[in-house]
């Protein structure tokens, strides 16, 4: 997702006090429950998720991760007989067991071999307390030793491996217990007041993005009763997690993993309630190789080096999606007084130089609209160019992809998107998929705010003018009547909720918010009523009435005018209604940028064609980033061009764009490609070899295939496939693949068996048969 990405601003609610009179008033009503979400198989509504703890080992020359996963949660209702949790092919249960949790007791701590198990249990003589009724599928655990098999109870030790029938799904032959070497991470507790007792389990499909887990509970399970469900279990490359060979970063020596889980791709990294809707604490204990550097998004951190273990804790709730980590030979510097930047070591000076007090800048700006950032530090990591996107707003520890560093204008808006959904989407988060704009449109929305404030309302409107270009280029690809265009869009079982991300998320969500801000008058008082809306739904899930019915209560005038039921603009046609906005909001404040651009663009599409006026009428050099991908993405839209104007065009300007950023030549080589402009093929071929993102790649080679230079793609790609990471690699094939045999079999060591479903651009390509280009569709997280 190549674009800038958009982020999710939130809305408000007053509160009125009590009325006056003896009585007290009753309490209200609890929130409704969040409406079923299609995308997980999980039983998240019968339980309250407190906590989950990770412990997880690194394995980078497996390209593994082995993991122990400890859930804290209560039951909703009486003796509940299962726990569901979403997980993935690529995710394989070695164990689970249940555990009664006291109240109070400090997160558990991990052992990572059977000798630091058995110096944690050493001093303990005495044998742990029996365990409850266990579940019938369980054998009996009293104080035998499959109690303790594999779950420690400090000071207390297993004395043996855990039978294989506990963990064996029904009808599954048992499987054999790993060598203790690829054993996962042992938990280790404070108190002991139960051995774990091991669970029945099995895993069925659920969709092709994803499977269930279901564990059988004990019977005499309570209501409110805190329990710990404490599952095993190694995960390989899968759709969240991306490992990286050396070869595959900027530094070439050392192994990197990132993982990326927006929308449904952490069930992968660690089995969970993979939905929206359901937030939590989390705590982790990582350990890696030694001499690579691990991060994740928590608000505290530590090291400890003796045991070279990290530690990890994220202090407010926040769904599945939004844990990550990211693992490498990475180093820091600090460019403001609560950020930071992180990156491989040659590329950090670039880093620093690009981003040095930026960060606070935009952060003082944030908070002056939406009040105080509340995540504590706001770091940023830059992954290398297998990242499948532009960005990710993991809280505390934002992901960008490198490649983005030498578009200073890209950068800011990337970025500063990020950090509006410190607010909107990570503070206050949609809760289910089909309402995505919630987070992605308020986010955008934010973003233009901070924007404006910052660099002007010129500059937001040029950005603004070039995103609803690119939405208006998709929805005459798309249709006006596909229901993708639609903000309450119906997620259909089955269909993976990341490919409903798309630019009408973004640009019509932002068209409905930007029309709500006009509705109260002044910009600022809907900035008031989204202050109130954070503080009201902060580290909560709502849906669109919540906005909606927030922003009405806020202004009661507008409710009284009945605002929601305007012909032609009802709130309800906003969010079902498929097409364009319903209103856009007014660029003119970015004229003196905009108009220079539609200036050029007629004089080299007017016929006849004047190219001595044409060219001398505009130095592009002088020209801000924005306004020069405007005006390229014009020329792509009317491409095929006369062979005369796309001479003439090469002649102005070719050597000029040659020495700007990825974002402008990427557009000039499309042209070029989309014309069969044969004397410039040789810059797409140089391109391609020094490219190894999936922004950079896609479109150019969706391009080359749509036309005549399939045999030139292809001759491109075999030379440089193996600088491409496996799923990209996968992808670039199955698009050279469209209409020929199969490809020869290619060496791809470790290709994963499902690419990462995170980017729509695929599915609208093959769609179109490929006449869209990533670039025209392209959006960020």
């Amino acid at each position: 997702m190549a674009a800038p990405a958009p982020r999710p601003p939130g809305l408000c609610c007053c509160r009125k006090g009590p009325a006056a009179g003896p009585e007290a008033p009753p309490a209200p009503p609890p929130p409704p429950e969040p409406p079923p979400d299609v995308a997980s198989a999980s039983s998240s509504q019968l339980f309250s998720l407190r906590h989950l703890h990770l412990g997880l080992e690194l394995r980078p020359e497996a390209r593994a991760l082995a993991g122990c996963l400890v859930l804290e949660l209560c039951a909703r209702s009486p003796q509940p007989r299962a726990l569901v949790l979403d997980v993935h092919p690529a995710l394989h249960v070695l164990s689970a067991a249940y555990r009664r949790a006291p109240l109070g007791e400090a997160p558990c701590s991990f052992a990572f071999s059977p000798a630091e198990a058995a110096a944690a249990a050493a001093p303990a003589p005495l044998p742990p307390p029996p365990c409850p009724p266990p579940p019938p599928c369980a054998p009996p655990c009293a104080a035998s030793p499959p109690c303790t098999a594999t779950f420690l109870s400090a000071p207390c030790i297993a004395a043996g491996p855990l039978p294989p029938a506990a963990a064996a799904a029904p009808g599954e032959p048992p499987a054999s217990p790993p060598p203790a070497a690829a054993e996962p991470p042992l938990p280790l507790f404070a108190q002991p007041p139960c051995a774990a007792c091991p669970l029945g389990f099995r895993v069925d499909p659920f969709t092709d993005y994803g499977s269930s887990l279901t564990v059988s509970l004990p019977a005499a399970l309570q209501p409110h009763q805190p329990f710990q469900i404490i599952v095993r279990y190694t995960t390989a490359d899968g759709p969240a997690i991306w490992w990286l060979d050396p070869e595959l970063t900027y530094g070439n020596a050392k192994p990197f993993v990132f993982t990326q889980g927006h929308s449904v791709c952490n069930r992968s990294f660690f089995p969970c309630f993979d939905t929206p809707a359901v937030k939590c604490t989390y705590s982790a204990t990582v350990k890696a190789p030694a001499g690579i550097q691990v991060l994740m998004s928590a608000t505290q951190s530590t090291y400890l080096e003796e045991e070279g273990v990290y530690q990890f804790y994220m202090e407010y709730p926040v769904p599945a999606y939004l844990v990550a980590l990211v693992a490498g030979d990475l180093v820091h510097a600090d460019i403001g007084p609560r950020s930071r930047v992180w990156a491989e070591p040659c590329l950090l000076p670039t880093a620093i130089s690009k981003l040095s007090g930026m960060v606070e800048r935009w952060l003082t700006a944030a908070e002056s609209l939406y009040g105080p950032y509340i995540w504590g530090r706001y770091d940023i990591v830059f992954l290398p160019p297998s990242f499948p996107i532009v960005a990710m707003e993991n809280p505390c520890l934002t992901f960008i992809i490198s490649s983005i560093l030498e578009s200073d204008e890209f950068l800011i808006i990337d970025v500063i998107h990020e950090v509006a959904h410190s607010w909107f989407g990570n503070a206050v988060t949609n809760a289910t998929w089909e309402e995505m704009w919630l987070s992605e449109g308020l986010a955008t929305y934010a973003q233009r705010r901070i924007t404006t404030e910052t660099y002007g309302a010129a500059f937001t409107c040029l950005e603004t003018a070039f995103r609803l270009d690119a939405l208006h280029r998709q929805m005459k690809l798309l249709g006006e009547d596909n229901p993708v265009s639609k903000l309450q869009v119906k997620l259909e079982p089955g269909v993976n909720p990341s490919n409903l991300m798309n630019l009408f998320t973004y640009e019509k969500g932002y068209c409905f918010v930007y029309y709500l801000s006009q509705l109260c008058g002044d910009p600022r008082h809907f900035d008031s009523f989204l202050r109130a809306y954070i503080e009201k739904y902060k580290f909560t899930s709502v849906v669109a009435q919540d906005l909606l019915d927030s922003f009405l209560n806020f202004f009661p005038e507008l409710k009284e005018q009945c605002v929601e039921s305007k012909a032609g603009l009802e709130f309800e046609r906003w969010l079902n209604a498929t097409g364009p906005p319903l209103a856009e909001p007014d660029l003119s404040q970015g004229s003196s940028l905009t108009r220079p651009v539609e200036m050029l663009f007629k004089l080299w599409t007017t016929e006849p064609l004047d190219s001595a006026a044409a060219a001398s009428s505009v130095d592009l050099t002088k020209w801000r980033t924005f306004q020069t991908v405007l005006f390229l993405d014009r020329l792509l839209d009317g491409s095929p061009l006369p062979h005369e104007v796309i001479k003439k065009l090469s002649e102005c300007y070719s050597s000029q764009l040659d020495s700007m950023n990825a974002e402008i030549r990427i557009r000039w080589l499309q042209i070029v490609v989309r014309n069969d402009y044969y004397p410039d093929l040789y810059k797409v071929r140089r391109f391609l070899e020094n490219q190894m993102s999936r922004m950079y790649t896609i479109p150019l080679y969706e391009d080359l295939c749509t036309g005549t230079l399939k045999s030139f793609a292809l001759e491109i790609f075999y030379q440089t496939q193996n600088q491409l990471h496996p799923n990209l690699r996968k992808t670039i094939q199955q698009i050279l693949s469209q209409g020929l045999n199969p490809l020869p079999a290619i060496d791809t060591t470790a290709v994963t068996t499902d690419t990462p479903a995170m980017v729509l651009e695929d599915k609208v390509s093959e769609a179109t048969n490929g006449a869209i280009s990533l670039r025209d569709v392209n959006v960020s997280a």
